[in-house]
């Protein structure tokens, strides 16, 4: 998992509180006297993995609220809910500013680690892990894939830069999947090559090269075992890895792990989790 900096946080919450105050909280501002505290708690409404807390610490730092005290554990399942989260008092005027920019983080990003905790779930028991994908919110990409992290799942790559993913374009672009890999390995000798294959023949073909893992694109069931089963009889030690993509649900992942594969990359986790549900409540002093 990418390394997220005290400084990545600032300015992604910087970015996000300008996009959402511009010059200012009229509303807040017209309504709320100036002077006045509160006290609010952020609650969870519906059983998840709660994740983002950095992130609402901040927001609330920002707007100008400095008493924060977090109540949950992020990576846990939490069943019994409304469960309170975090409370903050301060300034009423700041807390409200930063309401929904800290529940738009702590809900989206909790949704991810949701989601990911049910597909991990739904193959516990196999050798299979879940990865992610890189269809990610564009400047949320570590924060996405470290809430996968706590969801039990795994990243398969931060971005184009620390991995090979030798696709179809590629190999048309390049004449073959020979050539492809040995152009990734002369050219980053340290970094680890996938390469993407279509059907048996070309996993067969694949399975010569010396690549560390192949995605299998969009194969059924009985494709899939015969393509471990291949492996299998002509590599040891379980290499390359396999990694089965596409078309795979939470109602089909656990048939897909069923058939030996070492990963199922999940782009759901990322561009299609439902946002958890969490609200905060507020009460004047």
């Amino acid at each position: 998992m990418a390394v997220i900096t005290a400084e990545e946080i600032r300015e992604l919450v910087a970015r996000a509180l300008a996009e959402d105050l511009g010059d200012g909280d009229i509303t807040g501002e017209a309504t709320v006297p100036a002077e006045a505290t509160a006290s609010a708690r952020i609650v969870q409404k519906a059983p998840g993995v709660v994740f983002g807390l950095d992130l609402v610490r901040e927001v609330m730092a920002q707007a100008g609220v400095e008493e924060v005290e977090v109540l949950a554990s992020e990576g846990e399942w939490r069943q019994d809910v409304p469960a309170e989260v975090l409370t903050v008092h301060g300034p009423a005027r700041a807390i409200l500013a930063a309401e929904r920019t800290a529940l738009n983080f702590l809900g989206h990003l909790s949704g991810v680690a949701t989601l990911t905790a049910r597909y991990v779930e739904a193959v516990a028991g196999t050798k299979a892990r879940i990865l992610d994908t890189r269809k990610t919110t564009p400047g949320l990409r570590k924060w996405e894939k470290a809430a996968v992290v706590a969801g039990g799942g795994t990243n398969l790559r931060i971005g184009l830069f620390d991995a090979f993913l030798i696709k179809e374009n590629h190999i048309a672009a390049a004449g073959s999947i020979p050539k492809a890999v040995y152009a990734a390995r002369k050219a980053h000798p340290e970094l680890p090559v996938e390469v993407e294959v279509r059907d048996l023949d070309e996993t067969a073909y694949a399975l010569g090269t010396g690549a560390d893992q192949l995605l299998l694109d969009n194969m059924d069931l009985p494709t899939l075992r015969a393509a471990v089963e291949l492996r299998d009889a002509h590599s040891s030690g379980g290499r390359p890895t396999l990694e089965a993509s596409g078309g795979v649900n939470l109602e089909t992942v656990r048939a897909t792990a069923e058939t030996g594969v070492d990963f199922i990359s999940i782009g759901a986790l990322t561009n299609s989790a439902p946002v958890l549900d969490f609200s905060l409540l507020l009460s004047a002093d």
